[in-house]
């Protein structure tokens, strides 16, 4: 009996150390691509966007040439698969057999970068989120002792992912709780401490700075019934955004000429570009430009215009972006949805009822509670935007923001583009 205990007790702490060891692997790996991807985005989008800001022709050329690329790559070099996004991850955490090829790490990378650097109207998150999910998949995959592992350690590679794009190792563990996991395990929690530890660790040591660098300082109680307005909106929008994804990629689906799909989606996109070239990418420009301006603006016609077409056209090119072929998901559109529902909110606020609120406040909670609600995860864009800010001050007002939104948009439409099941 001493001896079966023995080796019982032998074989759990090998298996323990295994998943520490593997743990350390797939967060490093994760969040080495991570950070390498946000890297490379950011400073090809700036080169690109520089360039179409100073020669409108190239707001045509852009979108069309990035586009194709992603096609003939997806042709020739990744076996002609079309990348589903995040429903590709729980495709595979809900089957013991399916599991994330390798190709899809360098797919949804180059194409991701392509997307973005190329006017597409998303983000790069989806995009690291699948890459580095593969990452554990793969992992799992290597010795049977993680064959019963799968989630956890598909889960340790998108919250590392996570962790290394928006510098909060608490989002990425509630990202792959709140939308991959849904359940938590001794080992999800071990495997993710693990990776997201290293993953911080790695960004404390190449010292990256926050996304957005703006300080916040405070917040009044009589601003608390503008934060709940907000976040009712915040849930509209969300729903908006959501049924625009859904919609365009049901149309273009239709379409069976792919090219047909390209020239369609990037005359779209090319033309929304030259008018409104905020929505160029994943739109973090605009979002600061904004944001270090922000309390100088005054609201005038115009400026009020602007904002409401750029709420109304951005979840249209995003979509479009996506139904043609380019690889993202709905992580920066809601951010940027939520930062320009924000700032108009709180202008109009101020312009029209003397409210006196702090417009940077409405863009930051704005973009936590049209992220929430769009991802049905409060609590990871609850971290996800103090990550980005590196600011905590705003907590409680986003934590009310967010809860309102979420609720506000499952009453209105119970899907996400996540859960979303198409009727056959």
């Amino acid at each position: 009996m001493k001896t079966t205990a023995q080796i019982k007790k032998n074989y759990q702490l090998i298996k323990f150390q295994k998943l520490v060891i593997v743990s350390l692997l797939i967060g490093f790996l994760s969040a080495l691509l991570g950070i390498s991807l946000k890297k490379m985005t950011e400073y090809y989008e700036e080169i690109f966007f520089h360039q179409a800001d100073s020669n409108p022709l190239f707001l045509l050329l852009f979108p069309i040439f990035g586009l194709s690329v992603i096609y003939f790559l997806r042709l020739y070099l990744f076996k002609k698969k079309e990348n589903k996004g995040i429903k590709e991850v729980f495709e595979s955490t809900h089957s013991k057999t399916k599991n994330l090829p390798s190709y899809k790490i360098p797919s949804h990378t180059i194409n991701g970068l392509l997307t973005v650097i190329f006017g597409g109207s998303t983000g790069i998150e989806v995009s690291t989120v699948v890459a580095t999910a593969t990452i554990g998949s793969v992992a799992h995959q290597k010795e049977n002792v993680f064959r019963q592992y799968k989630t956890e350690l598909i889960c340790a590679g998108v919250a590392a992912g996570i962790t290394a794009l928006f510098s909060s190792p608490i989002a990425g563990i509630l990202f792959a709780l709140e939308v991959i996991s849904r359940k938590v395990t001794r080992a999800f929690v071990i495997a993710n401490l693990i990776a997201v530890s290293i993953a911080f660790g790695l960004l404390t040591l190449l010292k990256e700075e926050p996304l957005f660098s703006v300080a916040v300082t405070t917040w009044h109680l009589r601003a608390i019934p503008y934060f709940i307005l907000l976040g009712i909106l915040a849930g509209i929008n969300s729903v908006y955004l959501t049924k625009c994804v859904l919609f365009f990629k049901s149309r273009f689906a239709k379409i069976e000429t792919h090219y047909y799909k390209i020239i369609i989606g990037s005359a779209i996109l090319s033309i929304s570009l030259f008018i409104f070239p905020q929505l160029y990418g994943e739109g973090y420009h605009a979002i600061k430009e904004i944001m270090n301006s922000n309390n100088e603006i005054p609201l005038t016609f115009t400026l009020a215009f602007t904002f409401l077409s750029i709420l109304l056209l951005k979840p249209i090119v995003t979509s479009i972006t996506l139904a043609s072929g380019g690889d993202g998901g709905v992580f920066a559109p809601s951010l940027f949805i939520g930062a320009f529902l924000g700032i108009l909110v709180a202008s109009v606020l101020n312009t029209f009822f003397d409210t006196q609120i702090i417009p940077v406040n409405f863009m930051i909670i704005g973009m936590a509670a049209v992220l929430s609600a769009s991802i049905h995860a409060p609590f990871t864009a609850i971290f996800l935007v103090c990550g980005l800010t590196n600011n905590y001050t705003l907590f409680f007002p986003i934590l009310a923001a967010c809860l309102i939104s979420k609720y506000t948009a499952k009453m209105i439409y119970p899907d996400t583009v996540y859960t979303f099941v198409p009727s056959i």
